[in-house]
């Protein structure tokens, strides 16, 4: 059976059309067959090194569910938009970076070589990343139903006028504040938009959801991890007209009116990413953010862990306990020292 990739590239940069002119010949040169979307083949064909690509088109010549992978070419905005492309078909997808920070490409342009020809020896693997159920809701009527792979994140429509909100989880409401906006981010997505607004970064692994206000005008107004079975809610209050508007990935949008309530909930259909490289995910937190380690020595090896002189028995100080802190007692009055005590009661 023939393998196919299919290629998805960000047409509007030269840089992207040339590593898709480059890939598509190293996957023919393996025997791998390469699919591009007609749109994106075209944009190729326009540069003068992509006269000659050959590729299946999707949706013409294959089906999306004939794909074993999915490479994009690109930043973290190619890899959504690829994401919203593939995520019903299963299809997983491997991201190389040509944009800046590129938290959910798995390789850099550099790379490239090596990374196709560990996906033409099937040397990646594939892991499922969580994704989230976003629904909105005004006069108990659903007026809009969408998914994010990253977050779902509710901004004021306006840029003179704070929005007044309701955050709730798991149907009970926790605080009353106004706000620039609020999202509601998976552990994929603490590194994107919650991690601008002051969210903690949560690794890929845990199972999480994430709330994180933006600007908010209250004293208890603090991110949120919660278990990712809660169901999150925001409420757009109607004290004021202020309106908002709901972003789901930067990709889908509507607009929220006063009165609009916001739910989220983990998805059962995540998104597959394939992996090249085991780096581990605090590492690649420090490659991404340039983050200083100077000064670093790392955990003591355990060959290096037993005393290095006899096997004397190691004296340590002994345990000690602390007492809380207490008032001594008081002293008797001397009047009763000399009467008899029985009198005085």
């Amino acid at each position: 059976m023939m393998r196919r990739i299919l290629i998805l590239t960000h047409t509007g940069r030269t840089d992207a059309l040339l590593a898709a002119v480059e890939t598509c010949a190293k996957l023919r040169a393996a025997g791998l067959i390469p699919v591009m979307r007609r749109l994106e083949m075209q944009a190729v064909r326009n540069i003068p090194e992509g006269e000659n690509l050959q590729v299946e088109i999707l949706d013409e010549d294959v089906a999306l569910e004939s794909i074993e992978l999915g490479m994009v070419l690109g930043g973290d905005g190619s890899v959504l938009r690829a994401a919203e492309l593939v995520r019903g078909a299963g299809v997983p997808l491997l991201g190389v970076n040509l944009g800046h920070v590129g938290f959910l490409a798995e390789s850099e342009r550099t790379a490239l070589e090596e990374t196709v020809q560990c996906i033409c020896d099937r040397l990646f693997t594939v892991e499922e990343r969580m994704t989230i159920d976003v629904q909105v809701w005004l006069d108990n009527r659903r007026i809009a139903h969408t998914w994010a792979l990253n977050e779902a994140a509710i901004e004021k429509a306006n840029r003179e006028r704070m929005i007044e909100v309701v955050m709730e989880v798991d149907g009970r409401p926790l605080s009353t504040f106004g706000c620039d906006g609020v999202v509601m981010a998976t552990p994929t997505g603490s590194t994107a938009y919650a991690f601008s607004a002051g969210g903690p970064v949560v690794w890929p692994e845990v199972e999480a959801l994430v709330m994180v206000p933006i600007s908010a005008h209250a004293l208890f107004a603090k991110p949120l991890v919660v278990a990712p079975t809660s169901l999150l809610a925001i409420e757009i209050l109607t004290r004021t007209d202020a309106a908002a508007v709901l972003w789901c990935d930067g990709r889908r949008t509507i607009e929220l009116p006063p009165g609009a309530r916001i739910e989220v909930t983990r998805s059962a259909t995540p998104v597959r990413l394939a992996r090249v490289n085991q780096t581990p995910f605090s590492e690649r937190l420090v490659n991404k953010f340039e983050l200083p380690i100077q000064g670093w020595r790392g955990p003591v090896e355990p060959r290096e862990r037993e005393t290095a002189t006899t096997a004397l028995p190691v004296i340590t100080p002994s345990m000690q306990i602390v007492e809380p802190r207490h008032h001594d007692p008081k002293a008797e009055p001397d009047s009763l020292a000399h009467k008899d005590h029985r009198r005085q009661l």
